[in-house]
């Protein structure tokens, strides 16, 4: 077997999302034709790139070796091709990575308003997109770091803090009893099912973390939140939520007590000049949602309230 392109790219989504899976999930494969390729290439190169455990995929020594020289020509490669698909469409292209936000729309309307163009590349693994952001893939990337569970950020990246402390909420079925209360106890959902998205950086420990600590044992369910949105819907599960979620007529959003699980929204880029061109957009955006979302309205009121500082950027 030759080795080409692809194979390399498949290494570094493996070392970089730390699991076949999450690397299957990025590069669109099914994770058992990632692991016969995995073997293939190891085959080819003479031994073991990565160690398998329960944890997760970790590089050997072989394969620090291998992916140190990988990396660079698979930025090269792309931003070959990034640069190529600009000059034939008549200029440089703003790109942009992001995890979920309804922030997102509002971002890119602002940015083209300001003659920027602007492409976008989603990914549930803010550690992905960071990576692409240090290797050249990427301009900037917005990205949800959760609470307790720190981003694994490159050397040479500059960071912007959007909101320091985002609180999560809870979306749980419109009928469900807790919703009388525009407050929440997680005692309130000891008995039903949870849904996480394990893709994303950190976010199962620290609702396992944030459960525990509140002495539940609630049965978890795993899937991506566009199913687990279906099944909060149908009264099926409950799941964390972005303060920004809105409801809808068969989903409510609630407020935590306590506040128990927050993230920090940060941007990132190789310059400060990358962040200085993007940074006032985004925020105006944030603004705007947050406003939007009764229960984050109303939270950003009463803490607003309770402080003399503002509560958004």
């Amino acid at each position: 077997m030759e080795l080409e392109i692809r194979h390399l790219r498949a290494l570094c989504a493996i070392a970089d999302t730390g699991s076949l899976h999450r690397a299957a999930r990025q590069l669109g494969v099914a994770q058992p034709s990632l692991s016969t390729q995995l073997r293939r290439i190891e085959h080819e190169l003479g031994g073991e790139l990565f160690t398998r455990t329960r944890a997760g995929c970790r590089p050997t020594p072989l394969g620090r070796v291998v992916l140190s020289r990988a990396r660079p020509l698979v930025a090269e490669m792309r931003s070959l091709v990034t640069e190529a698909r600009a000059a034939a469409a008549g200029g440089p292209q703003l790109r942009i990575g992001s995890t979920a936000s309804r922030a997102l729309s509002g971002w890119l309307r602002r940015l083209r308003q300001r003659q920027q163009e602007p492409t976008l590349r989603m990914d549930v693994s803010a550690n992905a997109l960071l990576r692409m952001v240090a290797d050249g893939q990427l301009d900037v990337a917005f990205v949800h770091e959760v609470e307790g569970c720190p981003l694994r950020v490159p050397d040479g990246l500059c960071l912007r803090v959007l909101v320091d402390r985002e609180p999560q909420f809870v979306s749980l079925p419109a009928d469900h009893p807790a919703t009388a209360r525009p407050v929440v106890h997680l005692s309130e959902l000891a008995g039903d099912r949870w849904m996480v998205d394990e893709t994303v950086d950190g976010e199962f420990d620290a609702v396992l973390r944030m459960l525990r600590t509140a002495g539940l044992n609630p049965r978890v369910l795993h899937g991506d939140y566009h199913t687990t949105a279906s099944l909060v819907a149908t009264g099926e599960v409950v799941t964390v939520c972005q303060a920004t979620c809105l409801p809808r007529p068969e989903m409510a959003v609630r407020r935590l007590h306590g506040d128990p699980l927050g993230v920090r929204l940060l941007l990132a880029a190789r310059t400060e000049t990358d962040l200085d061109g993007v940074h006032p957009a985004l925020a105006e955006a944030y603004e705007e949602v947050a406003r939007q979302a009764p229960a984050y309205r109303e939270w950003l009121e009463q803490s607003a309230a309770k402080a003399p500082t503002p509560a958004l950027p």
